[in-house]
């Protein structure tokens, strides 16, 4: 397969790499960027262990080729924390017990941050439905509710 120079603007820098046309936005950002906070799972698309915000909006990284997203802005899990600084979700989730073994974490975050975005003080059952794509085999999602609640407050 021929290669190609792409240009990808990830968590506010561009990158300017080489990918093949197969290669997807999980593999680029974990082998490539180094960015190795977006977790791969399943690799089918059914844990959102690998969630990604494309403009904003959860996407599935390991799903997503990485040539589909040149122009797009990409958030990964290092591009919330400012520094040294966590995110108040992030923050959030470690006061919380949110974490646990922590795989799931990257992508529950990502995908709670979207809904916080959009939604001023979400419901328990909004919060549910919004992560009811990822999959969490530590916590039982109680501790991740009570974090994302706690997160918008």
């Amino acid at each position: 397969m021929e290669k190609k120079p792409i240009e990808l603007l990830v968590n506010g820098e561009i990158h300017e790499i080489v990918v093949k046309p197969n290669d997807t936005l999980l593999e680029v950002l974990r082998e490539k960027l180094g960015l190795t906070g977006t977790k791969e799972g399943c690799g089918m698309g059914e844990c959102a262990a690998c969630t990604v915000l494309k403009d904003g909006k959860p996407i599935l990284s390991c799903l997503t080729l990485a040539i589909d997203v040149v122009g797009s802005k990409i958030t990964t899990i290092e591009g919330l924390s400012i520094g040294e600084d966590l995110d108040p979700l992030q923050e959030a989730f470690v006061q919380h017990g949110a974490v646990q073994c922590g795989f799931c974490t990257p992508g529950m975050i990502l995908t709670a941050k979207e809904l916080l975005g959009r939604v001023k003080n979400p419901t328990a059952d909004q919060i549910k439905e919004a992560i009811s794509g990822n999959l969490c085999r530590c916590t039982g999602y109680t501790k991740i509710i009570e974090a994302i609640q706690a997160a918008e407050g």
